[in-house]
């Protein structure tokens, strides 16, 4: 049975747009769509030794069935003829969307939800499941109905080998081009991005240094070729600041796919700093695949 692509929803506008992006993703990969609608905090509203908290007994059973149904319209409305499933669980978000991620292809949800505070740029359920989830996440955000090829951020990384073979997979269910975009510059540390400028710094040789980030380019996509020659392929080779250099980037891509951290990332950090800026700031949705562990 193939694993269902997974989306989160919470009957903000934010959640509504994932389930359009969810229903596209599953109907690409002939997958099921699982609608999940997580319902945090039931104990608090039980008297003690009340039975296990029932949707159908509740008071807000309305509401819930009411935002599931609106999403499973929009899903067959983007993608007719797909399987939709609807799944009501008790639970906080994060928590129960962390186990639904164990048994999904894909995990889609929201930049923000109805629970995010005012001005908060990413919810917490989306940097929590980034940071933990069990398959890549897709978190949907940026401008509407986004065109241009899928945008891959090469670090290098052993860490971000799954990242390329997602993004090379992607860009063909899609039909898409591939744009692999590795951003150097001439700080020895790859994840500084401090105070100076990385563009002036001294160096023994800015030239060699050059011819290597292009081998650790070139390396980066060279098998994935084979395994996807019908993907056209644009490698792009950018000395500048990393964030600023991908988040621009964004601007003409349908898709952004980066691993959750990179090379510079400190050992045990579970999501990096470039690739949340990215789920910050990018101008259409991001994935972030997470290595095997």
């Amino acid at each position: 049975m193939t694993d269902p692509v997974i989306v989160g929803v919470d009957g903000s506008a934010s959640s509504l747009d994932a389930v359009d992006v969810a229903a596209r993703e599953a109907r690409l990969r002939g997958a099921p769509l699982r609608v999940v609608h997580a319902f945090g905090h039931p104990s608090a509203h039980l008297p003690s030794g009340a039975p296990p908290w029932n949707p159908a007994g509740h008071s807000l059973e309305p509401m819930v069935e009411g935002a599931l149904a609106r999403a499973e319209q929009r899903a067959h409305a983007v993608a007719p003829g797909i399987e939709v499933t609807r799944s009501v669980v008790a639970g906080e978000a994060l928590a129960v969307l962390e186990i639904e991620s164990r048994t999904a292809a894909l995990a889609v949800v929201g930049s923000r939800g109805l629970s995010s505070f005012t001005g908060l740029l990413l919810g917490s359920t989306a940097v929590h499941l980034a940071a933990h989830g069990h398959c890549p996440l897709m978190v949907v955000r940026g401008r509407p109905d986004p065109a241009g090829p899928v945008l891959l951020a090469v670090d290098g990384s052993k860490a971000g080998e799954e990242a390329v073979g997602f993004a090379f997979a992607e860009a063909a269910l899609r039909e898409a081009p591939l744009a692999a975009l590795h951003v150097w510059n001439t700080w020895s540390e790859r994840a500084y991005e401090g105070p100076g400028d990385p563009l002036t710094a001294v160096v023994a040789d800015a030239e060699r240094l050059r011819e290597a980030e292009q081998h650790l380019l070139d390396d980066a996509v060279a098998r994935w070729l084979e395994v996807y020659p019908q993907v056209a392929v644009e490698r792009r080779l950018v000395r500048s600041r990393v964030r600023p250099a991908l988040i621009d980037a964004s601007h003409d891509a349908q898709l952004v796919v980066t691993g959750a951290r990179g090379r510079g990332g400190f050992t045990g950090l579970l999501l990096g700093s470039v690739s949340q800026a990215l789920l910050h700031h990018a101008h259409c949705p991001v994935t972030v695949v997470r290595s095997a562990e």
